[in-house]
């Protein structure tokens, strides 16, 4: 993780709740296949905190086997590319004509400060939505109030129920938020395909004097 993180990480880390989240992963992983790796489960918070300018809310991390990277929607570059940023990229093509990426790594977009957040950032292998009410929706309501306080000019881009229970934690005059269904294909019909999201932040940071994100 980033040391800009680590104020703000340590303070989470002595909190009961977060005690108790550390208690149940510590079982999960001795006793179970648990994704991401240990590792990887803060990859998001490499992201530089004074340089973050869009914040993706995802739900849970993927569930197979070497997909999961602790990045919102990334998996490693030898990968195939999940139905869900199948059909982000389709969004982007349609949205803004095409495309950066070639694999299923997004960390092109964590480097130009987009912090790809989960709610949840553990899951048991195969069995999606496993580590949800453990105490992660916590830490990650913590780590929302924490960038709408300290973070000027954020665009927060919610998809899902999950992500969208966060829009009150988010002050609207000091940030932008978008939200859709999210883009898995047994939603992305419903109102995630057509949202414009990726024009929208451009046009919300070029306004901001803020550099645009090559997505």
């Amino acid at each position: 993780m980033h040391d800009s993180w680590k104020p703000f990480l340590k303070s989470e880390f002595g909190k009961p709740y977060f005690k108790e989240l550390s208690a149940f992963l510590h079982s999960e992983y001795e006793k179970k296949t648990i994704y991401p790796k240990k590792t990887l489960v803060f990859s998001a918070f490499a992201t530089d905190l004074n340089e973050v300018k869009v914040v993706i809310l995802g739900q849970d991390p993927y569930h197979t086997p070497g997909a999961a990277e602790g990045l919102a929607f990334s998996v490693p570059n030898s990968q195939p590319i999940p139905p869900s940023l199948v059909n982000i990229y389709k969004e982007i093509d349609n949205d803004i004509g095409s495309h950066a990426n070639k694999t299923g790594s997004l960390r092109s977009w964590q480097k130009q400060g987009v912090l790809l957040l989960n709610t949840v950032l553990t899951v048991e292998a195969h069995k999606a939505g496993s580590h949800r009410g453990r105490g992660w929706e916590i830490f990650t309501t913590e780590v929302i109030k924490y960038l709408n306080e300290t973070r000027p000019h954020l665009v927060f881009i919610l998809w899902g129920r999950d992500a969208r229970n966060k829009k009150s934690l988010i002050d609207q005059t000091k940030h932008l938020i978008l939200e859709s269904p999210h883009p898995s294909p047994l939603s992305a019909h419903t109102g995630f395909f057509g949202n414009h999201h990726f024009s929208r932040t451009n046009e919300f940071l070029r306004q901001n004097g803020l550099k645009e994100i090559i997505w």
